[in-house]
C-alpha cells in the first residue's frame, strides 16, 4: 500500500511540474490544450496503455512458460510438441503488447485532436 501511495504521489509530483512548466509559454503552448484535453493526459493514457499492456502479457508468458515446464516435467515425451505450442503462444501474447505501443504512438503523435 506503501508502494502504491508513493508512486501516485510521485505521478502527480509529475504531472504537476509537466503543466507548471509549460503554462510559462513557448513553443509548445499551442500543444498544451488540445481542444480541452490537457496534453499531459494524453501523456498519461499513453503510458498506462503501454504498461497495463506490458503487465497483462507479461503476467500471461510466466503463467505459459510456468505451465509448460509442469507439462514436460510430468511427460517429457512431448516436450518438442510443447515448446512448439509454447513459442507460438508467447509470440501470439507479444502481438497484444505491440498493440498498446501502437495505441500509445497514436495519442502521441497522430492524436487527431492536433488539428
Amino acid at each position: 500500500m506503501k508502494k502504491v501511495l508513493v508512486a501516485l504521489m510521485v505521478a502527480g509530483g509529475v504531472l504537476g511540474v509537466a503543466n507548471a512548466a509549460m503554462a510559462a509559454g513557448g513553443p509548445l503552448e499551442k500543444y498544451m490544450q488540445l481542444g480541452g484535453v490537457n496534453l499531459a493526459l494524453v501523456c498519461l493514457a499513453a503510458a498506462v496503455a503501454v504498461g497495463v499492456a506490458a503487465c497483462g502479457c507479461g503476467i500471461g508468458m510466466g503463467t505459459a512458460a510456468g505451465n509448460a515446464c509442469t507439462g514436460v516435467a510430468r511427460n517429457p515425451e512431448v516436450s518438442g510438441k510443447i515448446t512448439v505450442t509454447m513459442i507460438l503462444g508467447l509470440a501470439l501474447i507479444e502481438s497484444l503488447t505491440i498493440y498498446g505501443l501502437v495505441i500509445a504512438l497514436i495519442l502521441l503523435y497522430a492524436n487527431p485532436l492536433l488539428g
